[in-house]
């Protein structure tokens, strides 16, 4: 596409369709990937791929773990293309700012008229996570746009569908004309879009309110998020300006304004003869085609474009020293030094000797492993290690088992930091070890009979075993009676931690049997030995 578009309308009009198709393609790309991995325990290979894409997952991950990561290498056709043309992957590729095009808010008043000061709030953000990163620290990550929306979508949108489906249908089912509709969309949606069962995720509400809050914003201006705040645009931003492919005025404009009314980033400037900040302007193409005598284009031009929100020295330096601060504080916190003993990694994710530092250096929150774990067990974590685990992956067995015939989370990890094991490495790793509470199992402390978690062991050989009632006086209901029924024990040797036993404990609330951090000692009083 070069400056001789400018004089054909129809062909303008023609590649502003292109790029509207391509939107619409990669984000429903973006869906089929999601529910492709959302369902099943062999991921599809390009679950990943927009991480893979994604120049902001590179350069942090890279940054904190000190490596170069093979797997990320795609983003680098997103750095030459930026180089070449400007942030194309705004206007053409982003799935987030897709949505943010869609979502337009006109509020009563109108909106607001904000100092083009705040587009440096997205290079703040930007210089916080790199900086971040260099002191091995990747919380930031999780205002990543890919990772908002794969996050958002995967805890938020998909479940909340499903609960709205199911509940409909249970109203509407007992109703005739309704049956066949229904048992349509039982029969083609319910394993593909639609999970089989009811799952619950962590932090849900926080995810709803950032990515609601991000459409909200649009109240304020057009691609808000876009223009002033989005981390991975701000890294864009830096290496569009560079970019020699780029809008340029002609000779025949007018000076009609006509272009800065239709310029969702509000980037064409009068003051500076209606040109535009390459580092701001994201190939829309809406300018060339609005205006009336054809007089801007694209073309190969160059020249020098630092306008004054770009990042000065000064604050590079300050971002530094925030981030240097902060991560200061967030690994000398409390929850850092003593964290739950509760918190499972997913399988390979901590070393031999259970220390997940390496693993929190590489995990950029994506949420990748947690959209395709098919128990939903894996959650995002809170402050369980404190803020530098934040929205990180770990097991909660009551609300899903790491499946023994899965291994998929590790396939769909961009970064590695869950490791890419075959199933049958998978199976024989430790993730953590099962205990049991003789105080709340039924047949240590009412001689009930009760042998679930022994039955649906996985492990070869059993990592729990029944012993023979007797030897010992009954508790609870039974007074002190002579024990008669079988109790179970953990083999610490066999336990691999995948908590299935402690998923389907039959006791309400608390299981009986719960799984612990591998480096953690037996708990203490109250608590069955462990066989070795």
């Amino acid at each position: 596409m070069g400056y001789a578009l400018k004089r054909s309308r129809s062909s303008l009009r023609l590649w502003r369709r292109l790029r509207q198709i391509a939107q619409v393609a990669f984000l429903a790309f973006f869906i089929y990937l999601l529910l492709e991995a959302y369902q099943g325990r062999v991921a599809h290979p390009w679950s990943d791929l927009f991480f893979r894409f994604d120049p902001l997952a590179v350069a942090s991950a890279t940054a904190a773990a000190r490596t170069w990561m093979p797997r990320l290498a795609l983003a680098l056709i997103t750095v030459v293309l930026t180089l070449l043309a400007g942030r194309v992957w705004c206007g053409w590729v982003c799935p987030l700012g897709t949505l943010l095009e869609w979502v337009r808010i006109a509020p009563p008043g109108g909106r607001v008229a904000l100092s083009p000061g705040w587009r440096a709030v997205k290079y703040f953000i930007l210089a916080l996570i790199i900086a971040a990163a260099l002191f091995g620290n990747l919380t930031l990550m999780a205002l990543d746009p890919i990772s908002i929306l794969t996050r958002t979508t995967t805890t938020v949108l998909l479940p909340s569908l499903n609960e709205t489906i199911t509940a409909v249908e249970r109203a509407l089912y007992p109703l005739r004309p309704f049956q066949p509709p229904i048992d349509w969309i039982e029969r083609v949606l319910r394993g593909t879009v639609l999970t089989a069962r009811r799952q619950y995720f962590a932090a849900n509400v926080a995810g709803a309110l950032l990515l609601g809050g991000i459409l909200a914003l649009n109240a304020l201006s057009e691609r808000f998020w876009c223009r002033y705040l989005c981390p991975l645009g701000g890294l864009l931003a830096l290496l569009s300006k560079v970019a020699p492919f780029r809008r340029v005025v002609g000779d025949d404009c007018s000076s009609c304004g006509m272009c800065i009314g239709t310029c969702p980033m509000d980037t064409i400037d009068p003051l500076r003869g209606y040109e535009s900040d390459p580092g701001e302007c994201i190939v829309c193409l809406d300018c060339l085609v609005e205006c009336p005598r054809s007089g801007i284009g694209f073309r190969w031009h160059w020249g020098p474009t630092w306008r004054e929100y770009d990042p000065s020295r000064r604050q590079v330096l300050a971002a530094l020293g925030l981030s240097a601060a902060g991560v200061a504080l967030i690994n000398t916190s409390a929850q850092a030094g003593n964290p739950d003993p509760h918190l499972i990694r997913p399988p390979g994710a901590v070393d031999e000797e259970f220390d997940d530092s390496d693993f929190l250096s590489r995990c950029i929150r994506c949420g990748a492993c947690i959209k395709v774990c098919p128990t939903g067990g894996l959650q995002p974590s809170g402050l369980e290690v404190g803020l530098k685990g934040l929205w990180t992956p770990h097991l909660v067995p009551r609300l899903g088992q790491c499946d023994y015939g899965c291994h998929a989370c590790g396939q769909v990890c961009p970064t590695g930091a869950i490791p890419s094991l075959t199933l049958e490495v998978k199976r024989s790793t430790v993730i953590g070890r099962a205990y049991i509470d003789t105080d709340r199992c039924l047949p240590w402390a009412d001689d009930i009979p009760c042998a679930v978690c022994e039955e649906v062991c996985p492990v070869p050989g059993k990592a729990i075993v029944l012993l023979e009632g007797g030897g010992g006086q009954g508790r609870g209901r039974r007074g002190n009676q002579a024990r008669t029924a079988p109790r179970p024990q953990v083999v610490s040797s066999r336990c691999i931690g995948c908590g299935l036993c402690e998923k389907l404990c039959p006791l309400n609330g608390e299981a009986a049997i719960r799984v612990y951090s591998p480096n953690e000692p037996p708990p203490p009083f109250g608590y069955g030995s462990q066989l070795g």
